[in-house]
């Protein structure tokens, strides 16, 4: 009997990987990281492989350097493999060109995902693996989660049989995230795949002292080529070689695959050639169009490289009359992409050979970035085929209205595979647990019945808070349907947060009398009152039933504050039928123990509560014969609000952000990918439950709620009393406390309320309480639905107030520098976030002057992800001009922003010296020795530039043109190089390094989350020992790298630790001081993060414990005190007052190990109070060290 799984094609590969291999060297990369992390969880519990030993996981500190600890694993004998995709597969490259030149069996696993060029992408296409054409390498594709598990095996026997290594690739995301029903293959068919004979050949090649060679010589002209020729006998055998793998794997598994496979009418005269996940779409619009008569086909590519020719003609029908090739990557400026020219170059060539006549071949490129390719587009290719004249060279999926490329395709065409489905869609928002609790139910469907599941999650790459939909279909056939449900198919639509009603259409999805589920606050007889107009007549014209339950507040009484994941699952499975309820609540209930039990017991209880209390609460809503009257409508959708968009906004960034980007046309993009700033504004997402209210009368205007909050929607401001007397009624201001202003000041503190995302950070900010009620702080959260429109009001007001003199401002006092405007504000980091308050304080600070070089990670996605940009302007126009290259080379890309500003001032310069007798000596001379080292002196500057350029403006001077186009850059440029712990530490630690160790004045920032929070939370040097990460199942067996100590003994460099939320007065003054310094600094900053494993709510007490337990010491090294004769080194925080077994305890990544391994967990806690112990000492060693030198200096 076949077993089946129900897994994602990245679980169904890594168990074949791990099987087949010895040592497996990782680094996390979207969207194969998980890959990585199954071997590293397996490795924790000691599964074997086939040979019964356990495989070595190792984590290197990039993809390049994973590479070259695979390249020397095989050469030394051992079976290894990789998982990656993207950038990470082009920093393998020089490798792989070794590792095939040296032809040596080696499967690489890649998860296909597009390359970053104007913009970055998560997403999945093949630009990655075509990149690596040249390398040597087989390339094999697979085209679903069951393909990817059979081709990793067959990939791993072929190898070790030619000789010839194998990129094994897949569609990121499409096939790498979907969840299936697959036939699993056994360990027993895997251990038959695999040759001991070639598995002993390959040792005895090894690298041996026992029987030495040399190997990777440096050849001269006379032999090289030759050399390279020696290899073609295996490159010409190597499709034989597959094939043979493909049919012994048939035999055993009874699933058959050829190097083309060809499905469609056996005279089929219209055919499309692709690989990829694409041609399970195309497969079942052939079989629709089949059966209808029309004569077409399609060829899936298995094996792509070494191309063969004879195999693609064999497979091709000969009354094949024209042909569709389909690559999913573009090759800019090419006449052609790469798939398209090799089977254009094989048809051409037997053709010019007599052996067939040549067809009609046109090529298209579709589905860049996951971009939709669904039947009806697959239709629209077959049409286009027929055409007398057919485009030679389209595009399908988009609306090129620029150049023209694109194919029009039928909105409406649906398959018979399509309508014999059941279809499903979730909305959910990201870290709801929406997209969790969908997994296990299409595992609880795969698992409990004789139905095919398909599961499939769109996210965009923005942090938790953003839209999630999950897309579920189940029915009796195998399911090739790799695109999204489509509009009108999906019997069950479930909105499981209320204020998407509001922004999405939500019932596109839904078929005629079918089913919506709302998570809402409202009660059943109210909740019709509250809903859209539109959504109403849908939900009439469709038919559809309406089922209520207010999910918060059963997770509030179940003790489980916002996660909704296991209710809102609970409701499907009731109210669906698919299962008996008995049998789905005890489905659910194993999945829940499954998915928790590992972390904490006391969740798995809270969950099987929220369960139990789930069906009490779910109701049918009786549909009204007509709306009542007299009931105000819900809240005004976004779109519908009287607002003056920018025509940017308008016709981009809000169309993106409804949902409607696929639709935009290629004209609407920016050709280069640069964006205008001070977007974020219009996105209102409205996501927060409770937002903060200001309690004047309380408050001391400390403005430390200011200082915490991590989306910049709390915001204060001082301003003269008759500022306010056009404002709303509602609106809350008093007298400045502090004597420093004018008379008649007033301060508001006001929160922007539809941006706010509720995590109540400033409330525990918040030191004041009122003393007749210590519940009463001087913030209280409050919900925010009899809040919402007022707080629109009064916040459109106080942002219409000007901002107040800056120079009249402390901005080294937190009550004075928070009353500086954000440049930095509501960006989609997820609520409660320890990173962004950092970068916020940044641009309040220094803002109009800062050019930003962000690594990619989290501050890059939630810095600068569509549809909208967080970074803005200031009343002038000014703000921090912001760039991402790559995760690798951010300290590099920095640098080069400062030689450049320095390079163009130093040519300012020189031209106002040339011109100083027109323009004047004076200001010549002011120009050009200006400081500028404090803002007095950068607005001076400024104002120079000015009279600068009015003189020019009328000089006829030969140089006054070339002057005016780099005045600007007179004015000093702050440059700061901001990323994570994942770049800092790891991947861009060298380039991190040489940009120390050079004087240049650049601002390092390092958010140091420790662990690898974009990718999902793997380990890095920054992560403590003991705690659980991905990569680091087993806990962390070594301390944290200390970055501060080591960028310190340069000498030069200004360094510091921050902590925001344990000592906020000591975290300005190191921003501060590293911005004057005119040299490299270097502020690492300890950022809570979600990963941590606790409620974002309380990140400053963990801030606060990790600095009182000593994991998180606070120091300052300054070199402009050793310059002076005094001690550089300062020890900012006290002697540690908590054990660190304390700190390690209130944190699940941490715990949770007591679980799994408690003696491992028990180990690592003695070693980390050690660390912590010798860490401290070492500095307080280092302080009074430096001051008894001084002493002894003096």
């Amino acid at each position: 009997m076949t077993t089946t799984l129900t897994i994602d094609g990245n679980e169904a590969v890594a168990r074949m990987a791990y099987l087949g291999n010895e040592v497996i060297a990782i680094y996390p990369i979207t969207p194969a990281s998980s890959m990585g992390e199954w071997a590293d969880e397996w490795a924790s519990q000691g599964r074997p492989n086939l040979w019964e030993t356990v495989p070595k996981i190792i984590e290197m500190q990039s993809e390049g350097g994973a590479a070259g600890a695979l390249h020397g694993a095989l050469t030394s004998g051992a079976l290894a493999t990789s998982f990656t995709a993207s950038q990470g597969l082009l920093l393998m490259i020089p490798n792989l060109y070794k590792i095939a030149g040296e032809l040596t069996p080696f499967v690489l696993h890649v998860a296909a995902r597009t390359l970053a060029t104007h913009a970055l992408s998560i997403f999945g296409d093949q630009s990655d693996v075509m990149a690596c054409r040249a390398t040597g390498c087989a390339m094999l594709a697979a085209n679903s989660p069951q393909e990817a598990q059979d081709f990793a095996v067959i990939a791993q026997a072929a190898t070790l049989a030619g000789r010839i290594p194998v990129i094994h690739f897949f569609d990121g995301f499409r096939t790498s995230h979907e969840v299936a029903k697959i036939a699993a293959v056994d360990a027993e068919t895997v251990r038959a795949m695999i040759d001991d004979d070639l598995v002993a050949a390959h040792r005895a090649r090894a690298l041996s002292p026992e029987h030495p060679v040399l190997r990777g010589t440096s050849q001269n002209p006379d032999v090289f080529f030759q050399s390279r020729e020696r290899a073609n006998p295996y490159y010409d055998a190597f499709p034989g070689i597959v094939q043979d793998a493909m049919d012994r794997f048939g035999e055993l598994s009874g699933r058959r695959y050829t190097l083309f496979d060809y499905v469609g009418a056996t005279d089929a005269e219209r055919v499309i050639v692709l690989m990829g996940s694409g041609a399970e779409t195309v497969h079942e619009t052939v079989e629709h169009l089949v059966a209808r008569g029309e004569k077409v086909g399609v060829l899936k590519v298995r094996l792509y490289r070494p191309f063969s020719p004879a195999a693609l003609l064999e497979a091709l029908p000969p009354t094949v009359t024209s042909i569709a090739v389909l690559d999913r990557c573009k090759e800019p400026g090419a006449d052609g992409e790469p798939l398209y020219k090799d089977v254009l170059g094989a048809l051409a060539q037997a053709s010019a050979d007599g052996q067939r006549s040549m067809p009609r071949v046109i090529g298209g490129r579709y589905g860049l970035a996951s971009k939709e390719f669904t039947p009806a587009m697959v239709k629209a290719v077959f049409d286009e085929l027929a055409a007398a004249t057919p485009k030679r060279q389209f595009t399908v999926g988009i609306h090129d209205d620029l150049t023209h490329l694109s194919l029009p395709w039928d909105t409406a065409f649906r398959t018979d595979a399509s309508r014999q489905l059941q279809h499903a869609v979730f909305w959910g928002l990201g870290a709801d647990g929406t997209v969790s609790a969908n997994k296990n139910s299409i595992k609880i469907l795969g698992e409990a019945t004789d139905l095919q599941a398909q599961g499939y999650f769109v996210y965009d790459s923005k942090k938790s808070g953003a839209v999630t939909v999950s897309h579920l279909r189940f029915g009796p056939a195998p399911i090739r349907s790799t695109y999204l449900v489509e509009p009108g198919m999906a019997g069950f639509v479930a909105c499981h947060q209320p204020m998407f009603v509001d922004r999405y259409e939500l019932l596109e999805h839904a078929a005629p009398d079918g089913v919506f589920l709302l998570n809402t606050p409202a009660s059943p007889d109210q909740v019709w009152d509250t809903l859209p107009q539109a959504l109403c007549t849908q939900i009439r014209e469709k038919r559809l039933q309406l089922w209520t339950i207010d999910a918060y507040a059963v997770a509030a009484e179940a003790g489980m504050g916002r996660r909704i994941n296991t209710i809102m699952q609970t409701c499907f499975f009731a109210i669906s039928g698919i299962l008996p309820k008995g049998e789905a609540i005890a489905a659910i209930k194993q999945a829940v123990d499954k998915t928790y039990g590992k972390k904490s017991r006391r969740l798995v209880e809270l969950n099987y509560r929220a369960i139990d209390m789930t069906l009490s609460r779910l109701h049918q809503v009786a549909i009204p014969a007509q709306r009542a009257s007299n009931v105000a409508p819900g809240p005004i959708a976004e779109a519908e609000m009287p607002v003056a968009y920018p025509d940017f906004v308008r016709d981009l960034t809000l169309p993106i952000y409804h949902g409607h980007g696929d639709a935009l046309p290629v004209s609407r993009l920016p050709a280069d990918g640069s964006y205008p700033l001070g977007t974020a504004q219009y996105e209102k997402r409205n996501i927060a439950l409770e937002i903060p209210v200001w309690e004047a009368d309380l408050c001391t205007q400390c403005g430390k709620c200011v200082f915490v909050c991590p989306h910049s929607a709390i915001r204060a401001r001082a301003f003269a009393a008759e500022a306010v007397k056009e404002a709303p009624p509602t609106f809350k201001h008093v007298p400045a406390k502090s004597k420093e202003f004018p008379a008649g000041t007033h301060i508001s503190y006001q929160v922007a309320a539809e941006d706010c995302t509720g995590c109540g950070d400033c409330v525990e900010a918040c030191p004041i309480h009122d003393k007749s009620n210590v519940s009463r702080r001087a913030v209280n959260m409050a919900p925010v639905g009899p809040l919402r429109e007022q707080e629109r009001d009064n916040f459109a007001f106080f942002l219409r107030l000007p901002e107040f003199d800056r120079a009249g401002v402390k901005h080294n006092t937190i009550p004075g520098a928070m009353l500086l405007d954000p440049l930095f504000e509501f960006s989609g980091a997820c609520a409660g976030c320890g990173e962004t308050p950092y970068i916020r304080l940044a641009t309040q600070l220094f803002g109009d002057r800062m050019l930003v070089a962000n690594a990619t990670g989290c501050s890059s996605i939630y810095g600068g992800n569509l549809p909208s940009t967080p970074y803005t302007v200031n009343g002038a126009g000014r703000g921090p001009a912001w760039s991402n290259s790559l995760f690798e080379d951010n300290a590099e890309f920095g640098l080069g922003m400062r030689l450049a500003a320095d390079q163009l001032m130093g040519y300012a310069q020189q031209l106002v010296r040339e011109m100083a007798t027109e323009i004047g000596g004076d200001l010549a001379d002011a120009l050009v020795t200006a400081d500028q080292r404090e803002e007095a002196e950068i607005v001076a500057q400024r104002q120079r530039v000015a009279r600068l350029l009015e003189k020019l403006a009328s000089s006829r001077h030969p140089c006054a043109r070339k002057l005016a186009s780099v005045a600007e850059w007179l004015i000093r440029r702050s440059v700061w190089i901001i990323g994570g712990d994942g770049w800092a530490y790891d991947i861009g630690y060298g380039g991190l390094d040489h940009v120390l160790a050079l004087p240049y004045d650049v601002n390092i920032l390092v958010l140091d989350t420790e662990v690898y929070s974009n990718t999902g939370g793997q380990t890095s040097k920054a992560t403590p020992i003991g705690a659980v990460a991905k990569f680091s199942a087993g806990g962390k067996a070594t301390a944290k790298k200390d970055l501060a100590k080591i960028a310190s003994d340069y000498g030069h460099v200004y360094v510091a630790t921050a902590a925001y939320g344990a000592k906020d007065v000591q975290t300005l003054r190191v921003f501060h001081e590293a911005e004057s310094y005119a040299g490299p600094s270097l502020i690492v900053a300890y950022s809570p993060c979600i990963a941590h494993g606790y409620d974002m709510l309380y990140n400053q007490r963990q801030q606060e414990l990790a600095v009182k337990s000593g994991h998180w010491p606070l120091v300052r090294f300054d070199p402009r005190l050793a310059e002076a004769g005094a001690n550089p080194f300062k020890l900012d925080s006290a002697a540690p007052s908590q054990p660190v077994k304390a700190f390690m305890e209130s944190e699940t990544r941490f715990a949770m190990l007591q679980r799994s391994h408690p003696e491992a967990a028990l180990h690592f806690l003695e070693q980390a109070q050690q660390e912590a112990d010798r860490r401290y000492k070492a500095y307080q060693d280092m302080a009074q060290g430096h001051a008894d030198e001084s002493k002894s200096g003096a």
